[in-house]
């Protein structure tokens, strides 16, 4: 059975866990090939390696929960950003402490604060 790439595309998602909070981003090719019998069907691959489709089960990366939301790209790393600058304008300014900020365990609050309609 040969199969032929017909398009790729490449997607990105964020992802907030229900169940410990975590949140991360990832980028996805996603390409659509036809088999030999002319059905189509979707290869998913994150830096290259082929993972299942992000949209059908996704798993936490933190506690491999499977009650995950799915957001559009950008909105856990513009929280990230967020609660990063803050913590800079509270006086913490040094790389250690920007470090320290960037490797904190985002809880799902932190994440989805910030697009609550008030």
């Amino acid at each position: 059975m040969s199969e032929t790439a017909a398009t790729t595309v490449h997607e990105a998602y964020a992802f907030a866990c229900m169940r410990c909070g975590h949140g991360w981003e990832q980028a996805y090719e996603i390409e659509h090939h036809v088999d030999g019998s002319n059905n189509d069907f979707v290869v998913y691959k994150a830096n290259g390696e082929r993972v299942p489709s992000p949209l059908s089960k996704p798993t936490c990366t933190n506690c491999d929960g499977h009650v995950v939301r799915i957001m559009r790209s950008g909105r856990v790393s513009t929280v990230q950003q967020l609660i990063q600058s803050q913590y800079e304008t509270a006086g913490h300014t040094e790389d250690s402490d920007v470090r320290a900020a960037a490797e904190h365990h985002w809880h799902l609050s932190d994440l989805l604060h910030p697009f609550h309609r008030k």
